[in-house]
């Protein structure tokens, strides 16, 4: 299965890109997804452990399953006042 992945600020900025699609085995999780990307691009795993994963726009966990053509977005933390 395939899944579109979307990055945001720092991370986006790191890749020099806003998304890619990756191809899963099915009935991957989000942490697989995270783990793969980790180990495709180490230059993201300082952010992966403080950034929030959303699947189809609704936050995620770790174990939730994904689907062929699911939008996965990792979003950095908000910081400011």
């Amino acid at each position: 299965m395939k899944v579109k992945a979307k990055f945001f600020a720092a991370m986006r900025e790191a890749l020099d890109r806003t998304e890619m699609e990756i191809e899963l085995p099915s009935g991957a999780t989000v942490q697989q997804l995270v783990n793969l990307i980790a180990e495709q691009y180490p230059v993201l795993r300082s952010y992966l452990d403080s950034t929030l994963v959303a699947v189809n726009r609704k936050y995620a966990l770790p174990q939730t399953e994904l689907h062929d053509g699911d939008e996965v977005a990792f979003v950095p933390p908000v910081g400011g006042g």
